[in-house]
């Protein structure tokens, strides 16, 4: 038994690096997609758009990324999907020395879109793979969050590689680095990795496979976690879509600026995910304290921001943003895992995307549109403002709800 668990934890620790990694070239590229939208057009909408390109498809595609991973197996989508992310991946490269003018920024916001509807396959997988490499029920929810501080490690190196690439070689080195980062995950679940394949249950091809089946029999806790999550990431959750605005209005217009923005970003996400992580049990049995805290730091960081100040300030702002906002997710995403059984979480999976990524993209055209009409730090009080208010609601009403703990993976 000995010598399993250590396999076991050794191919968790081999999935975490090959996702970091992974992670960090995405980023390197998203960042270079958005200071290439930002220098063209300098339009706070179209990098709402692009962002919306990537979470929005979430609402469409992660229910039946759900129900296809719940009923053929995690480990044959997530290996799918990850092609799918490198061959959207590489039409964005692709885009930048054969393409110019609005030809470039469609290609560009195609790619973006085809890696949401990929990604969204991808992430719904993978939180149901998570479940076949832990030896116990109670290594879930640490193994969760340890995934989530990990891939916001990506996403602290990857953003000022991406500034860094632009500015010395070109945005085209950054999205090539994007595309062929997603080999390393795919060789390590082909070659590396042996899950415990026997330990995952499958759904049937009847209504009972159903997204609504998992909706109706997840439990009215969880339904309120999904419920509180969307509600507040539609409210705050713009800032990925709008990092480019926001660091140029704030920081300044260079490419390195904007990495410096995303990674203080990161840098905050890594926090939140870290106090994840060392309390996951704890923190999972009070579903509604939890959120309502994390989107409460969120609220007054975005408050924060209205009022500006110094550069420090600014940076503050950002870093309480990240680890709010990663808090929220993260949290939310591995209380819809740990509290339901195994053969629903594929579903469960797709509609926490759905929750957060769709939210997160209604917000950020909502927040554009708000920094269009009344300038960015209005938006930056309105969405603080009423995340204040829906978070302090949260607390007040179900802050003593318990979630009661599952004792089997099954």
């Amino acid at each position: 038994m000995r010598v399993d668990s250590n396999w076991h934890q050794r191919q968790r620790t081999i999935f975490l690096i090959a996702s970091g990694l992974s992670t960090a070239g995405s980023f390197a590229g998203l960042t270079a997609k958005g200071w290439i939208l930002m220098s063209g057009t300098q339009n706070a909408m179209l990098l709402a758009l692009h962002f919306a390109a990537l979470s929005l498809p979430t609402l469409l595609v992660s229910g039946p990324a759900g129900v296809r991973t719940d009923r053929i197996g995690c480990e044959q989508v997530l290996v799918q999907a990850q092609w799918a992310l490198l061959g959207a991946g590489l039409i964005g490269a692709l885009a930048i020395p054969l393409l110019n003018g609005k030809a470039q920024v469609s290609v560009l916001l195609l790619s973006t879109l085809l890696m949401g509807v990929a990604g969204a396959y991808e992430l719904t997988a993978r939180n149901k793979y998570c479940a076949l490499l832990v030896d116990e029920p109670q290594q879930l929810a640490p193994y969760l969050t340890s995934f989530s501080v990990v891939f916001n490690v990506g996403k602290l190196v990857g953003p000022p590689i991406g500034g860094w690439l632009v500015a010395l070689t070109g945005p085209a080195m950054a999205l090539s680095i994007d595309a062929f980062s997603y080999l390393l995950p795919i060789a390590s679940v082909i070659w590396l990795l042996q899950p415990n394949t026997a330990q995952e249950q499958r759904s049937t091809g009847s209504s009972s496979a159903s997204l609504r089946t998992a909706w109706n029999d997840c439990g009215p806790i969880l339904r309120n976690v999904l419920q509180f999550t969307a509600v507040i990431c539609v409210v705050g959750f713009f800032h990925p879509g709008l990092a480019p605005l926001i660091a140029a209005d704030t920081l300044g217009p260079d490419p390195r600026d904007l990495g410096l923005f995303t990674s203080v970003l990161a840098a905050g996400s890594i926090a939140g995910g870290v106090v994840l992580q060392r309390n996951s049990h704890k923190f999972s049995r009070r579903p509604a304290m939890t959120l309502g805290c994390f989107a409460l730091i969120t609220a007054v960081a975005q408050l924060g921001m209205a009022k500006g100040g110094s550069v420090t300030m600014v940076l503050t702002m950002a870093l309480l943003i990240g680890a709010g906002t990663a808090g929220l997710l993260s949290s939310a995403n591995m209380i819809t895992q740990v509290g339901t059984p195994q053969i629903i979480r594929g579903r469960m999976a797709g509609l926490s995307q759905i929750a957060f990524l769709g939210g997160g993209g209604l917000s950020g055209l909502i927040a554009a549109a708000l920094a269009t009409t009344v300038g960015l730090s209005h938006t930056f009080a309105i969405t603080g403002g009423v995340g204040l208010v829906l978070a302090g609601w949260e607390i007040w009403r179900r802050g003593e709800t318990v979630l009661p703990e599952r004792t089997e993976t099954e």
